[in-house]
């Protein structure tokens, strides 16, 4: 499979004015709310570093942390079942519904699943799934996968949403209000969990101690999709796992705020048992995580609590749109994950970043988010996995950055260029860099040249630490 030309997707989201603009500053709102709220928490930054070292405690001694969870869960009534990859997933949750003649299903947001793409899995055999999450099943309907982690349909405007659901349920398509367009959700949505035969949920968290699957949500799409239907399937990665609900709190505190900007969510639930009369499994699944547990460079991705901060404050997932990555994850946390699944399929997305360390800066869990993009860069590199274009160019790159004479005369030719080259023969399809972006203007001067004109000779450069040592091992030997 070739490799996903996200630079070529994120030109085709540009391209439509009105989307860019209102995804911007929807998405570039939530880093400003999300910035607000962690100022209002005088230990924001200490409990950032204790949610790490909980995390790192964890993925040290995951083998012991799941065996707890599976043997309180069972305690509790609960079947746990365990998937290598995908695939087994799928099959182990087929089975379970199956056996219970289930054509049925409605399930709560579950970034997992749609790693595992299970809707579709399960639709090829006859069953067939509802999603409850209004962003989520917005995206259903149009047949699209999500494009944020936390909010599926962020890059739709209301009036897109307007219309898919005038082209589909027959509302009112001059009516963009959210809160009209929540309400025909509603009552689109609650007639098939009523019906539903059985119900399926992600997990935020999976509490060792009590053996409990937490999720996190804004509209109770998860406690309904887990308490209505009597069968429950909760599908679980195991990262998801943590020791205890005293550790839960550190990240309920961090997860929303950190997401939303909210103080706290709206329903924050603990599903430990089945109800009367029905059933409960939980599918554990590995699909690639044990490998990259096992990576010393890559394994604090798995940190992850899917807060989705990065991508807010990401310049690039901002102006180019989630969806434009091709991939289940996406922004900075998707391009330091998804080249671990299919290195040569994602080996571009290394590449859809400028480095910039605001990534790190907000993730509640302090993975270096950054380092990690640059050291895929570096296994992208070594393993060949480099467009032909992308190759010549780092030819280039390196011949003149290491020539400082030669830096200097293509700098400041380059930018004499600029300044008097007419429009076309600088934004053209042979400058990239120019697609949907204005050149900025030159300097009238480089600062070699500045410091050439105002520095050279009036001042003598600052002693190293070793001149100072010998200047003063001689004015001591003097003395």
């Amino acid at each position: 499979m070739k490799p996903i030309d996200q630079a070529r997707n994120a030109l085709a989201f540009l391209e439509d004015d009105t989307h860019e603009h209102a995804f911007d500053q929807l998405i570039w709102g939530l880093r400003e709310r999300r910035d607000a709220a962690a100022r209002e928490v005088p230990e924001w930054e200490q409990l950032r570093t204790l949610a790490s070292e909980i995390k790192e405690h964890t993925l040290s001694n995951l083998a012991r942390y799941l065996e707890l969870f599976e043997a309180r869960a069972k305690r509790n009534g609960v079947q746990v079942h365990w998937a290598r990859d995908a695939h087994e997933h799928n099959q182990i949750v087929y089975d379970i519904l199956s056996s219970h003649n289930v054509e049925w299903l409605v399930k709560s947001k579950s970034m997992l699943t749609e790693e595992c793409d299970t809707r579709a899995f399960l639709g090829q055999r006859g069953i067939e799934v509802a999603e409850t999450d209004l962003g989520e099943r917005i995206q259903q309907l149009d047949d699209e996968p999500p494009s944020h982690i936390v909010g599926p349909a962020f890059q739709k405007t209301p009036q897109d949403v307007a219309d898919l659901f005038h082209r589909v349920y027959g509302s009112d398509p001059n009516r963009p209000d959210p809160v009209y367009l929540a309400q025909v959700m509603r009552e689109q949505t609650r007639p098939l969990i009523l019906d539903a035969q059985a119900g399926m949920t992600g997990a935020n968290f999976a509490v060792a101690e009590t053996g409990a699957v937490v999720t996190v949500t804004n509209e109770g799409n998860a406690d309904l999709s887990a308490n209505v239907p009597k069968l429950l399937i909760c599908s679980v990665g195991i990262e998801k796992v943590i020791p205890g609900v005293e550790q839960l709190a550190v990240f309920i505190r961090l997860l929303t705020r950190s997401a939303t900007g909210e103080r706290i969510t709206q329903y924050t639930s603990h599903f430990a048992a089945p109800r009367m009369g029905g059933e409960m499994h939980i599918v554990l699944v590995d699909n690639g995580r044990s490998q990259r547990l096992a990576d010393e460079r890559f394994w604090p991705s798995l940190k992850c609590i899917r807060c989705g901060a990065c991508m807010n404050t990401c310049p690039v997932y901002r102006r180019s749109g989630g969806l434009s990555y091709g991939s289940t994850y996406m922004g900075p946390i998707g391009i330091i994950t998804m080249p671990s699944v299919d290195i040569h399929r994602h080996s571009e997305l290394p590449y859809a970043s400028t480095i910039n360390g605001s990534c790190s800066n907000v993730c509640p869990v302090q993975i270096n988010i950054h380092e990690q993009i640059y050291e895929w860069r570096e296994v992208m590199g070594a393993k060949g996995e480099f467009s032909a274009t992308k190759k010549a160019a780092m030819k280039v790159a390196d011949k003149l950055l290491s020539n400082p004479r030669a830096y200097r005369v293509a700098a400041e030719a380059g930018g004499s260029a600029l300044g008097v080259l007419p429009r076309f023969a600088i934004y053209n399809r042979l400058n990239a860099w120019g697609r949907r972006r204005e050149i900025p203007s030159p300097a009238e001067e480089t600062f070699h040249q500045w410091y050439a004109r105002n520095r050279t000779g009036a001042a003598q450069p600052p002693e190293t630490p070793a001149e100072t040592t010998e200047a003063k091992a001689v004015d001591d030997e003097r003395a």
